[in-house]
């Protein structure tokens, strides 16, 4: 068995460094599996959350919120966050992958960690590993891990990775799970179906306590393993529910209820019932962090999340949006649908090479004018030219009456695809910029786009 070492002289000393250090630690990006990484996080002697098995031990940490799905786990996990902070509650987050800088993968009390914090605990994480070798996100998930369990909180919620039974953070036992919706996706990593990605993303649960599911219609597979495990299960439309109209919306739980609600400040189709999903998760766990109405409503309203369906006005607007999968991608095209007119609708788009580019292109068509594809900076993208292939054949075998006739063009970054939509633009158009982390971090790189024409990185 592997054994802790000694931190040489030689160890990297910032952030950057060591991120290239764990980089060169695995032979391959994603090796799923609990044993390596519980064996590394066991030699550190941290807890986070309450073990199984020692709820009656008198352990006083962090209430532990995990939240696993296709979609909306980001969305999830910023509403808890809001509703937690405004309640008073020193919270924590950690999610992947993150859109410019690395540390955004982890916040305190709202704000991102400082790059110089994270570094005591690589070197702690690189001490307890000796020569087991951990993949960039085991690696880094366990630092994050370390800091959130050092920093005094009163609540940390987690954001799985992939999947979730096998995902680093299930080192973790959660007091809460959260599961958002479930739809096809890293279908090589998680199984052909949503029965069998449903037993995946279940994992996160634990025996007895609570688990939150957003999705309408859970897979049945989701359903027959809380039961094995004697889970409280929450379901939607059984033990949380929402209604609106125009104006407003309300949302019961199994004993509270809160009417007349402004619309959370996340904008899309899906996040009432990602709200639906955040409020039960903390009905189910008031006794421990009570919140406020009020808190509920001013966490909700005030809430920012960069890159889901982040709406910049200008000339021409910009839609930032990171749906790399069908199902993401129709909710995008949906509230496309619902934004009024413009003229023209321009699509900035890079995507990984594993992703279904044909659903992904066959849900935004009708709305799409102009197509702009973009290779990105990592292995596993698909090339622009790729993409653009897959538009050509996608318009030549499925032609379609309604939709625009589109061009589509290739171009060396996103950025440089963003600059040709725009000098292609007409001031009432508008360009949505999707398909993946990198993509939308491709153009926040250099900053915010001004909020007025043209939009360009702000100096």
């Amino acid at each position: 068995m592997s054994q802790p070492t000694d931190i040489t002289a030689s160890a990297p000393r910032t952030l950057d460094a060591w991120l290239s250090h764990c980089e060169r630690l695995h032979p391959v990006t994603i090796d799923m599996g609990l044993e390596r990484v519980g064996q590394v996080w066991q030699r550190t002697g941290i807890t986070l959350g309450t073990p199984m098995g020692r709820e009656d031990d008198g352990l006083d940490g962090p209430v532990v919120f995990t939240v696993a799905g296709t979609n909306g786990k980001g969305s999830t996990c910023a509403m808890l966050e809001g509703i937690l902070l405004n309640a008073g509650f020193k919270t924590g987050v950690y999610g992947s992958p993150h859109l410019v800088h690395f540390e955004e993968r982890c916040r305190i009390m709202g704000e991102p960690v400082n790059a110089a914090d994270l570094v005591p605990h690589f070197e702690a994480i690189e001490a307890a590993r000796g020569d087991t070798a951990l993949t960039y996100f085991e690696f880094t998930t366990l630092a994050i891990l370390r800091l959130l369990a050092t920093s005094g909180l009163d609540a940390v919620i987690l954001e799985v990775g992939l999947g979730g039974r096998l995902d680093a953070v299930n080192v973790i036992d959660t007091d809460c799970a959260v599961i958002t919706s479930i739809d096809l996706d890293h279908m090589d990593y998680l199984g052909p179906d949503r029965e069998s990605i449903g037993r995946e993303k279940a994992g996160i649960m634990r025996a007895g306590r609570p688990a939150v599911v957003s999705d309408p219609q859970p897979p049945q597979s989701v359903v027959d393993h809380a039961a094995q495990l004697g889970v409280d299960l929450w379901l939607f439309g059984r033990d949380h529910n929402y209604a609106g109209d125009r104006q407003q919306w309300s949302w019961g739980g199994r004993n509270k209820r809160f009417n007349g609600m402004a619309y959370p400040a996340l904008r899309g189709a899906n996040q009432l019932l990602n709200a639906s999903g955040v409020l039960s998760a903390l009905e189910a766990m008031r006794n421990r962090l009570p919140v406020s109405a009020q808190a509920v409503r001013t966490g909700l309203a005030t809430v920012e999340l960069p890159g889901r369906f982040q709406i910049i006005p200008g000339q021409p607007t910009l839609i930032l949006d990171v749906a790399h999968n069908p199902h993401a991608t129709a909710t995008l095209a949906a509230n496309l649908d619902q934004m009024g007119f413009f003229p023209r609708t321009h699509a900035v788009w890079g995507a990984m090479a594993d992703k279904d580019a044909a659903g992904m292109i066959t849900k935004l068509r009708p709305l799409v004018d102009a197509w702009y594809c973009c290779d990105l900076p990592t292995a596993r993208a698909a090339t622009a030219e790729q993409l653009k292939q897959a538009i050509e054949a996608e318009i030549a075998a499925k032609p379609l009456a309604t939709a625009p006739k589109a061009t589509v063009s290739a171009h060396a970054d996103p950025m440089a695809a963003l600059k040709a939509a725009l000098a292609a633009a007409d001031p009432t158009d508008r360009i949505v910029v999707f398909g993946s982390f990198y993509t939308v971090g491709g153009v926040l790189h250099e900053g915010l786009p001004k909020l007025n024409a043209p939009h360009m990185p702000a100096a």
